[in-house]
């Protein structure tokens, strides 16, 4: 659990996959819950995960030290090795790995990331896998925008997504629009 970022709590749950012995432990993270207006981290977890208990390891805690940088605005990438895609269905891993992808100071639309995976028209299939993205943080959906470059929707809420985008230095207009011409990883930096 990371109590105070600057967006509330962030939970993070992983399991320890593998074999019985030390050698063989793998921490595998399973979800990563932020806070939103009204529902916290802490929350989410008695919900969702009734039974987990208060634990680390090494490997979490250097996620943990990351996803603390990335809050503050650090530049952070993180692998996809820490996390379980196998929870996922095979849709949501491909239109994962292409967000986890978008480098920090850009942003890509829902659009254009559906026509990549050779899904034309998949623009609202994107979004609804970005929508149940259990990695959120990991796998950066805060850069993924709608094509009319207006932010889209956020589990932690447009604010939280606004300002991810701007700690990487990606403008938005008075209006809410993120400041770039349309195209692929559109470069979005202030200058």
């Amino acid at each position: 659990m990371i109590p105070a970022s600057p967006f509330g709590s962030v939970a993070i749950i992983w399991s320890a996959m593998g074999g019985r012995s030390a050698q063989s432990h793998h921490p595998k993270i399973v979800h990563v819950l932020l806070s939103k207006p009204g529902l916290s981290a802490e929350h989410r977890v008695e919900r969702l995960y009734p039974r987990a208990s208060i634990s680390s390891c090494v490997e979490i805690d250097d996620i943990i030290v990351g996803i603390i940088g990335m809050l503050q605005g650090e530049a952070v990438m993180f692998s996809l090795d820490g996390v379980d895609l196998n929870l996922c269905g095979e849709f949501q891993q491909r239109v994962l790995r292409a967000t986890h992808r978008i480098p920090r100071g850009r942003v890509d639309t829902y659009r254009l990331i559906a026509e990549r995976l050779g899904i034309a028209g998949g623009a609202r299939a994107v979004g609804n896998a970005l929508a149940n993205n259990p990695f959120p943080l990991i796998v950066p959906c805060h850069r993924v925008i709608r094509s009319d470059r207006t932010p889209g929707g956020y589990w932690g809420g447009l604010h939280m997504k606004t300002a991810l985008l701007e700690r990487e230095g990606i403008c938005l207009d008075d209006g809410g629009r993120v400041q770039c011409a349309p195209g692929f990883m559109m470069n979005c930096y202030k200058g």
